[in-house]
């Protein structure tokens, strides 16, 4: 970026909207995040959003097949325990949405400890951006991704509620897409999916991405789980197993993405080693 004369990311630039290579991956992560939506669109949020976990489990394969990079007993070890944890995750995690119409996604949007939530989340964000990014930005990988995982979760919300809108359009007589609540919601998404990319990259350019992905995996996922709880309530009817089975599986889920990014680091650092 610096021998081009672009200011980096972690500087306020935003010269990688110059390479074609970071569009690339732009469009790469847009078909994932349209599947995403699809899948919030029949599963409660809780349930698909901790199983982003897949993701690095796919990568560490998928490197290891194409780009020859070795699997060792650490990163089998994290590939199984990937599978492991999204299983009883699975097994226990809310089977059907409390929420099965628009209308009724609108009206639980009013509700005060909803409110609250995304006043708190806005809030905070601000505070972060003024007070703690320009003391600690760049040397805390918290700050960035602090922002990221709290927009985050209002980008959850919001695209379950558009893919609620369109799946209940396409299925019945409704039309929702005339709602001005579809097009609040669909424009709040577009934002926040913007201010997310803006941070991450941000993150990402100061730190390795091996100690971002586990991080950023963890927050995200806490906090979007509490958004989903307070609108959703998806919680309420779960035994004291099940949440139990879902802390667990949870708990298997972040030892695994942590060691699969370790081994990641470990190989960078081999590769990098200079024999003399």
């Amino acid at each position: 970026m610096n021998a081009l004369g672009n200011i980096r990311a972690s500087a306020g630039g935003y010269g990688y909207l110059k390479q074609w290579l970071w569009w690339l991956g732009l469009l790469t992560m847009g078909a994932g995040e349209a599947a995403n939506l699809i899948a919030y669109g029949f599963a409660p949020a809780a349930l698909v959003t901790p199983l982003g976990a897949l993701s690095v489990l796919v990568a560490a394969v998928l490197s290891s097949k194409l780009l020859n990079e070795k699997l060792y007993f650490l990163g089998k070890l994290g590939c199984f325990l990937c599978l492991l944890g999204s299983v009883i995750f699975v097994m226990h995690s809310p089977k059907h949405d409390e929420v099965t119409s628009f209308a009724e996604l609108s009206d639980k949007m009013t509700n005060y400890a909803f409110v609250y939530y995304v006043i708190t989340i806005i809030l905070m964000s601000v505070i972060i951006k003024m007070v703690f990014v320009p003391r600690f930005g760049n040397t805390n990988v918290t700050v960035y991704l602090l922002i990221c995982s709290a927009i985050g979760s209002l980008t959850v919300v919001c695209c379950k509620g558009v893919a609620l809108a369109i799946k209940e359009t396409i299925n019945t007589n409704v039309n929702n897409i005339s709602s001005y609540i579809f097009w609040l919601l669909l424009g709040s998404s577009i934002a926040c999916i913007m201010i997310q990319m803006v941070y991450l990259n941000k993150a990402i350019d100061i730190f390795s991405t091996n100690v971002v992905t586990p991080v950023y995996y963890v927050m995200f996922t806490v906090l979007v789980i509490m958004s989903s709880g307070i609108l959703f309530r998806e919680w309420e009817h779960m035994s004291i197993e099940d949440i139990l089975g879902c802390f667990i599986g949870f708990l298997i889920l972040m030892i695994a993405v942590f060691l699969l990014n370790i081994v990641k680091e470990t190989q960078y650092n081999s590769n990098n080693i200079v024999v003399h």
